[in-house]
């Protein structure tokens, strides 16, 4: 049997050594500060990945505008638009694009920017009427958000005036 020889292996300096030494710590700090490195992909809120405004074209329509972000997508059959104290008729939905989808099969879906417009019933100009939308969407990464309920209000504009501005849906969570 031979005997190793120490004289094959490399030998580390005192720099070298508190070189590594510093690089380790400084590893150890990021992992405590920050936690393990995540491999799971950075979503947005849903109130960002599907952001919703909406204005009054007239005393008797609303526009809803759904902004979705790239890499997501909204079902069609999911999303649900109504009015109070006015009652709306049923909105008027943009054909989807066909989809197979892993959670609910073969599915209508919207990408990008989505116009719906939403008839009113007995609506007076001057009049507040509150718009509430409820979507559902998910991220092309294969993550799926529950139900996303969002409301906003809105001022039908005067006969023969301009249409209203677009009012955005309010923020969800701490910052707004």
């Amino acid at each position: 049997m031979r005997a190793i020889s120490t004289g094959s292996w490399p030998r580390l300096r005192l720099a070298d050594l508190r070189w590594l030494s510093t690089l380790l710590a400084f590893v150890v700090m990021q992992v405590h500060a920050e936690g393990l490195p995540s491999l799971a992909p950075k979503l947005l809120p849903p109130e960002q990945a599907f952001r919703l405004s909406a204005r009054a074209l007239d005393a008797s329509t609303i526009e809803a505008r759904f902004d979705v972000a790239d890499g997501y997508y909204l079902y069609r059959d999911k999303l649900r638009l109504t009015t109070d104290p006015v009652p709306s008729g049923k909105p008027l939905l943009p054909p989807g694009k066909p989809k197979h989808d892993a959670f609910f099969g073969d599915v209508d879906t919207y990408r990008g920017v989505v116009v719906v417009r939403v008839p009113l019933a007995k609506a007076a100009a001057g009049q507040t009427v509150t718009l509430h939308a409820d979507s559902q969407g998910c991220a092309d990464a294969g993550v799926c958000y529950p139900p996303n309920p969002q409301q906003l209000q809105l001022v039908l504009p005067a006969s023969g005036g301009k249409p209203g501005e677009f009012v955005e849906a309010a923020r969800k969570g701490w910052f707004k």
